[in-house]
Order: structure tokens, then C-alpha cells, then sequence
């Protein structure tokens, strides 16, 4: 017996912004430039889509937001094309073969117009695309009612073994046309009749305003609203959600699925945590989802990741991907690896950055067109079934960094991959605009990325860690930031110390790193540059030479042969008072700093600046303990490795949680009215 399940519907924006349009619907040409680049060549496509940011294709004529009829129709111009291979509106055919019971599918288009027509591609996983089939309004047999006809077509899956999406344009004659719905459906089991539930996990601290909001953007849409178990706000800031003026909408839309929970701030792997355990405990829900607060989702996302987790061939975690909120055509990320020599997370293969739709569409775009496989998803949105979490665990408490990518790589191995799933996405802040290898994130990045290693590297010395981590801190030391290097060197030290203290530093590590540092000029940040003395230079530049000029290969070993042989000598005078240059942030690069004694250095999230100085008595200290801790970094892995691993399963089980929790779980049986706790 089987049944039919809708996969996935045309959707719109309904607030009609022109930003996001590309996303939804084009009028683009679609352009491969097979001359100018091939699958695999990263420079040239990256090339080309940085030109093409710079000068559209698009070919004069734009889409109009009054083209927009409803959240499902959209109005085709007489004469026009539109096409909805788009990032939202075509078929992402290939992750549903791969991944999925289902083996073929059936687009419904139903159109009003005279003369329009439909016409179906897919496309392979080259990028090259291939007509599938067409109909019009005026074909004879064609199933119209009332001015309005309905066309099916029947399409196989299984021509999609390594990529290809399915999409559809449809081209209106010398009037006007409407297509009011379409409808990717499919014949599955009957035991995958019922769509699965979801608890919502969101983690918040001091972004009140955006919370409130998305919490009103899920409660408000209605086709979201069967999909919904519970919403579970993780509250871990001193201000509150519930006081910001945007919440009463939030509250109404949700009404008792909404439940929020005040702890102490335990990062995003406390919050996250707490929001599986609920989950777990309560256990009517079939997945739990973690979200960021500070988003913008598109509610449908949330749908198609459940209905693909629903009828996926065996429990999978269901990534969404992540666009910029600067600039909402843009793609910031779209598939991750954890690379297993060095251990850092990357773009999968083939992958690249910054993709902007608005300039280059998904049907001109080929790496688009290949499956991309991955190792974990960002929390950021990443839906994970209950199985998952009872078979596994929960997060690592590490507060934050490496939580969700340690949680893909542990599933993983378990058994349970993860699919980043296009059609599935969100707008958040990209990771470019953050400052977080710098300031007291540092200390995380360091020790969980460490502890990820030990617990999942495939390598019996970690591979490349421990040398790359202490050539970091030799540029850190070069680069006068010696509160960098002091948070780098206590997480490894806190990762020697072993995993037993993971739940009870929790909560009061973040303020212990904080004070670490304090006193450190690199770590003093200041928002307005007056408050920083004025520059003076102990000579003027060699030929009035900028200094932000791109140096050549040769110009930077010639840095790398100077930047240790300086730090043997004494600072400038002046320039313990004064300093020598003022460097914005992108030009913050160690061959560029190493030239002074010390400089005024401007922070990426553009908040603020800090007075660089250079002090050989600390560099020479902090250089000898770095050599001790990789030493014994080296020299113990393979038995920090099997402690790690044999401690695993504690770490992350429920009970160990629960005694974390316990402080403000006392507070919650105290109680307060209705939904908050």
C-alpha cells in the first residue's frame, strides 16, 4: 500500500522583498560559460561569480514585487518567461535519490492564462540542463476548469545518481498568466503516511528583539503550525525576551506551544542541550530543531526539512543552509566538512562562499548541480530526530564552538549521516563579519576544536594539530597579540586537564577567560579612535609605500625571515606611548603588523579598535610555554585520545546534563505563571 505525500510546494515572499526575489523566481538568462569554466576549476568559478556581483546578467527587465498574488501564485507578464529554478522553487532531486525512499515524483502546475505554457527540465550534475517535457493552456485534452488548467508530469528520480535538480518556466502568450499552485508530490509507504513533529530549540542571549520576532514568524504561519510539538526558548540573558515590545505577538501566535526556560548562560551548547533534554523528556515530538535566535527563517524550509527527515531511508539530520542577512541573495553557507588532517571545518568540495543568486542563477551556476555531502550541519538551523539523540547523546559542553560539528562527526559514526538540505534555509550574520579568532572566543575555538579532534580525529597523532597549532601562536606572538596567545595556551592546558571538568567550568569559564585578559593591551578595546594617541612613526614609509599594498610571495618569506629576528630586540621608544601605524581590520595580516612595535588595529565586527604594543620580556615567556605545551600535546595524544573517547557517553548523557541544569531547574520548580519557567 502506498500514499501520497506532498514534497514540496511553489512558495513566495510575502513581504515582497526584491532582495530575496532571486531566491524565488528569475527572469535570468541561464548561462553556463562552459568556455570559461569546468566543473573543478575553483579560481575561475569564483572569478566568475565575483565579476558577475559586479555586473549582473541579469538582462534589463526585472521581476516586480506586484507579481506576487499569494504566499503559492505568482502573475507571468504577457509575453514573458519566468523561471522557478531557484533556489527555493526547483527540485532538489538528487538528495531525495540519495537519501530518501522515494524514487520518483510528480509536478502539478496549475496555470490560468490563454496560450501559456509550462515547460519541465532537470538538469545533471555537470550543470548542463535537458528539456523534459511541456504543455499549454490551448493543447487539446488539456484538463481546464473554469479558465483554469492543471498539468502533471511523471519524473523519475533515477537519473540523479551524482547531482541534477528538477525545475519548471513557464512562458505566457500576449496575455497575461497565473500560475496559482505547483506541486511536487510523491507515492511513499503507508507507514510514512503521517508527517513527524517538531520541538523547537532556540538558545537566546541579549537579542531579545530578533527572538521575539522569529518566534512571531514561526506562530504566524499557518501552514507551519501542524508541523509544531512545542517551542522551547532557552532564556540565558539579562535581557529578557519576554520584555522586549515584539513579544505579546510572539506569545499570541503560539499560545501554549510556546515554553520558555531561564538558566544561567551556559552557551549555545548549554542551551541546545537543555533544549534536547526537554525534548527527549517530553518525547512526543519526532525531531528536535536548533535555531539561533538572531534569524530570519522561511517557515517552509522548516517543513521540507521534516517531510525529508519523514522519508529518509534511515534517521538523518537535516541541515538547512545559511544566507547572509547583509545581503539576502547572497549564499554564505552551503555544506561543511570537518577536513581530517588538519581537523578544521571547511566548505565541503567543490563548495564556494558568498555565492550571490541575485547575480548568478542556480541554473547558470554548475557546482549547484552536484550533490554536495557533508559531515555536519550549523545549529544555526539543523533539525535532528529524537532517535538520534537517544542513541547518541546530547551536545558536548564546550558553551560554544565545535558543538554541532563534534555532534555530525559523533552521528556519523554512529550510523546517522547528515544532509544539508537545499530548500532548507535561513538569514543570519555571516561568520566574515565576527571577530572571533581574535577575542575571548578564541579560548573555545582552540580548546573544543582540540577536544573534537581527540574524541573523532582519524589520525594517531591528531595530523596536522598540534604543528598548526603552534605556527598560530608563533603569528599571534609576531603579531603583538599576546592575549590571543595567553586564551590559546590555557585551553590547551584545560584539554591536558582532561574531559572531567567539561560540566563543572560550564558556567563559569566565559567570565574566567574575560578576566584572564583584562589587563592586556590587545584585549582593551576602545570605540573611538580619538581616545588612542596619535600616530607617530620612527621614520617615514620607504617611498611614501602604502602599506596595505598586496605583497609578493617573495616579499612575504622575507616578513617570516624578520618577524622572530625583531622580537630579539627593544621596542622603539616611542612607541610604548605612541603608535607606529593605524591598521584596519582587513589589513590586519602578521607580515603587515610585524614591521612595528606597536599599531592601532581595528577589530572585523568594526565595533572598535585596540593599541598593539610590542614587549619582548612576554614574548620570550610566552614562546617558551608554547614549546612545552605542543611538547606534551605530542607526547600524550594517543592516551588523552582513549581517556577522551571512554568519557564520551557520560559526558553527553542525559543524567550528567541534568546535574548541570539542576541549579535553575530548583528555580523552576519555584515557578512562574503559565508557559515560562
Amino acid at each position: 500500500m502506498s500514499v501520497t505525500r506532498l514534497l514540496q510546494r511553489q512558495i513566495l515572499p510575502l513581504d515582497r522583498d526584491s532582495d530575496v526575489l532571486p531566491l524565488y523566481v528569475d527572469n535570468q538568462a541561464a548561462i553556463l560559460d562552459a568556455d570559461k569554466y569546468e566543473v573543478g576549476s575553483d579560481k575561475t568559478a569564483q572569478a566568475l561569480n565575483n565579476a558577475q556581483i559586479r555586473q549582473s546578467i541579469n538582462d534589463g527587465t526585472q521581476i516586480h514585487p506586484d507579481q506576487i498574488e499569494s504566499r503559492t501564485a505568482l502573475r507571468v507578464l504577457k509575453s514573458e518567461r519566468l523561471s522557478l529554478g531557484t533556489y527555493f522553487n526547483a527540485f532538489p532531486a538528487s538528495y531525495w535519490r540519495r537519501h530518501t525512499v522515494v524514487d520518483s515524483v510528480k509536478l502539478t502546475v496549475a496555470l490560468q492564462g490563454r496560450g501559456a505554457s509550462v515547460i519541465v527540465y532537470k538538469s545533471m550534475a555537470n550543470g548542463r540542463s535537458q528539456r523534459v517535457d511541456s504543455a499549454s493552456t490551448d493543447d487539446t485534452g488539456t484538463n481546464t476548469v473554469d479558465g483554469l488548467s492543471t498539468f502533471t508530469f511523471d519524473l523519475p528520480l533515477k537519473p540523479f545518481v551524482d547531482g541534477g535538480w528538477y525545475w519548471y518556466d513557464v512562458v505566457a502568450s500576449d496575455e497575461d498568466a497565473v500560475i496559482t499552485s505547483a506541486e511536487w508530490t510523491a507515492e511513499v509507504p503507508d507507514d510514512r503516511a503521517e508527517h513527524g513533529t517538531v520541538d523547537i530549540c532556540v538558545t537566546t542571549m541579549n537579542k531579545p528583539d530578533f527572538c521575539a520576532k522569529l518566534l512571531a514568524q514561526m506562530g504566524e504561519d499557518e501552514a507551519l503550525r501542524p508541523y509544531l510539538d512545542t517551542v522551547f526558548v532557552m532564556e540565558q540573558g539579562t535581557k529578557k525576551v519576554v520584555d522586549d515590545v515584539e513579544f505579546p505577538a510572539a506569545e499570541k501566535a503560539l499560545g501554549d506551544l510556546l515554553h520558555i526556560i531561564e538558566q544561567g548562560n551556559l552557551g549555545g551548547s548549554g542551551g541546545y542541550a537543555r533544549g534536547q533534554l526537554e525534548s527527549l523528556r517530553k518525547g512526543t515530538a519526532t525531531y528536535a530543531l536548533m535555531m539561533d535566535d538572531d534569524v530570519v527563517c522561511e517557515p517552509e524550509g522548516i517543513i521540507r526539512a521534516i517531510t525529508f527527515g519523514d522519508l529518509a531511508k534511515r534517521p538523518t539530520i537535516v541541515g538547512g543552509h545559511m544566507f547572509s542577512l547583509y545581503a539576502k541573495s547572497r549564499l554564505h553557507s552551503y555544506g561543511e566538512i570537518v577536513q581530517p588532517w588538519r581537523f578544521w571545518w571547511q566548505s565541503a568540495p567543490g563548495v564556494f562562499g558568498d555565492w550571490d543568486f541575485g547575480a548568478r542563477n542556480l541554473r547558470s551556476t554548475r557546482w549547484l548541480h552536484k550533490r554536495v555531502d557533508v559531515d555536519f550541519n550549523g545549529w544555526f538551523m539543523c533539525l535532528i530526530p529524537r532517535k538520534v539523540i537517544e542513541e547518541i547523546g546530547l551536545s558536548l559542553p564546550v558553551f560554544i564552538k565545535w558543538d554541532d560539528s563534534e555532534y555530525g562527526l559523533r552521528a556519523k559514526e554512529a550510523g546517522f549521516p547528515t544532509v544539508s538540505f537545499p530548500g532548507a534555509a535561513v538569514w543570519h550574520v555571516p561568520w566574515t563579519d565576527k571577530n572571533d579568532a581574535l577575542d575571548w572566543q578564541s579560548y573555545f575555538h582552540q580548546r573544543n576544536r582540540f577536544v573534537a579532534a581527540l574524541l573523532h580525529s582519524i589520525y594517531d597523532d591528531g595530523g596536522r594539530m598540534v604543528t598548526e597549532s603552534f605556527s598560530h601562536q608563533i603569528k599571534h606572538l609576531v603579531s603583538m597579540q599576546y592575549s590571543t596567545v595567553l586564551l590559546r595556551h590555557q585551553a590547551l592546558l584545560d584539554v591536558l586537564a582532561g574531559p572531567e571538568k567539561l560540566h563543572e567550568t560550564l558556567a563559569t569559564q566565559l567570565p574566567a577567560v574575560r578576566e584572564m585578559v583584562k589587563d592586556f593591551p590587545d584585549a582593551q578595546l576602545k570605540a573611538d579612535r580619538d581616545e588612542f594617541p596619535p600616530v607617530r612613526r620612527h621614520k617615514p614609509p620607504r617611498k611614501g609605500k602604502d602599506d596595505t599594498d598586496v605583497p609578493t610571495n617573495r616579499e612575504v618569506k622575507l616578513a617570516a625571515l624578520k618577524a622572530p629576528i625583531r622580537q630579539l630586540m627593544k621596542p622603539r621608544k616611542l612607541s610604548t606611548e605612541f603608535p607606529e601605524a593605524e591598521l584596519a581590520a582587513m589589513d590586519n595580516q602578521w607580515y603587515r603588523i610585524t614591521k612595528y612595535d606597536s599599531a592601532i588595529v581595528s577589530m572585523n565586527d568594526q565595533q572598535g579598535a585596540a593599541f598593539y604594543r610590542r614587549d619582548k620580556k612576554l614574548f620570550n615567556q610566552m614562546l617558551r610555554d608554547t614549546i612545552k605545551v605542543h611538547r606534551q600535546l605530542k607526547r600524550r595524544w594517543p592516551k588523552l585520545a582513549e581517556e577522551y573517547r571512554s568519557k564520551l557517553s557520560e559526558v553527553t548523557s542525559p543524567e550528567a546534563w541534568e546535574k548541570t541544569f539542576e541549579p535553575w531547574k530548583v528555580a523552576e520548580e519555584k515557578g512562574t505563571d503559565g508557559n515560562r519557567s
